[in-house]
């Protein structure tokens, strides 16, 4: 098994078309076909279901692709750490975050980063913290700005950002915005909640303070982005149980402290893979968020 016909494999499953595949290579599709089908005979096990319009990963593929993502990252972090005792940081930083996650100013901080590494080719991807950990352990990416949602395992460990209570927002004409005791899950018992995706951070904490306190809710109007939220809320629509800081988004709502949360907080941290799998880019960054830098957390994060 050759690393190029790994990287034939997993271009193939990510295109999902031969064609496609092969113009981004910059091979004949003959020769990627080739590739592949030897591929499969030295794994006696066919890895795509290849039709005329698609072509999809068969049980042995899905197995594959983990694999093979994760050596081809293994790899390039190899050649990036030569570089890197050369004197030389360059490469590529594939960045994942969700949208406007406490404790760092991911654009301040990635411009900070082109100042320090300019030989460096930046992606960002954003999307919510489940998938988020998923792409850090499969070496997708090679770290992630996102909410804790586990314990760290042997794939995955973390570097805390930043901890913060839940907040309820609503329009200033609603009900609750004229309430003079603090709330509690139990009060919103009833309400119409706008909420993100179910992957997100603030929605995966919401839901496990209000199962904790035993009282069901119903989400009637998702998003996947913060102002389409907050857009919702100001028009009366709904209300939404976020992070506090999210309130300095929109002065406009009201803002209402939400007690009897129990020990549930809404945690952001950087998700890396194991310290042996990391880049020297990704070091990099972590390096510039422990600093003094005004891109770095509050209190200074520690690892986990």
């Amino acid at each position: 098994m050759e690393l190029r016909q790994l990287q034939h494999f997993v271009a193939v499953a990510e295109d999902r078309h031969f064609t496609r595949a092969a113009e981004r290579l910059m091979v004949s599709q003959s020769g990627l076909s080739a590739s592949i089908r030897s591929l499969e005979r030295e794994l006696r096990a066919p890895l795509f279901v290849r039709t005329t319009r698609r072509v999809t990963l068969t049980e042995a593929g899905r197995a594959l692709l983990v694999e093979a993502e994760r050596i081809l990252a293994q790899v390039r972090s190899a050649h990036e750490a030569v570089a890197a005792v050369q004197g030389v940081l360059r490469g590529t930083l594939a960045l994942g975050t969700e949208q406007c996650i406490a404790g760092v100013h991911v654009a301040r901080l990635l411009a900070a980063f082109r100042r320090r590494h300019p030989d460096v080719e930046i992606r960002l991807r954003q999307t919510g913290s489940g998938a988020l950990a998923e792409e850090v352990a499969a070496g997708r990416l090679d770290l992630a700005f996102a909410y804790r949602t586990e314990p760290d395992t042997d794939q995955l460990r973390s570097v805390s950002l930043a901890g913060e209570p839940m907040t309820v927002l609503c329009h200033p004409g609603h009900r609750l915005a004229s309430a003079t005791a603090v709330l509690a899950p139990n009060d919103l018992a009833g309400e119409v909640f706008v909420d993100f995706h179910p992957d997100w951070g603030p929605r995966r904490t919401t839901e496990a303070a209000f199962a904790a306190a035993g009282v069901r809710r119903a989400v009637a109007l998702e998003v996947n982005d913060v102002h389409s939220l907050l857009d919702l809320v100001e028009e009366n629509l709904g209300i939404a149980v976020v992070p506090r800081h999210f309130r300095h988004k929109r002065p406009s709502l009201a803002a209402l402290p939400l007690k009897g949360m129990g020990e549930t907080e809404y945690e952001t941290i950087a998700l890396l893979p194991p310290e042996r799998a990391t880049s020297p880019a990704a070091r990099a960054l972590v390096a510039l968020l422990a600093t003094a830098d005004p891109v770095s957390p509050p209190a200074g994060a520690q690892a986990r």
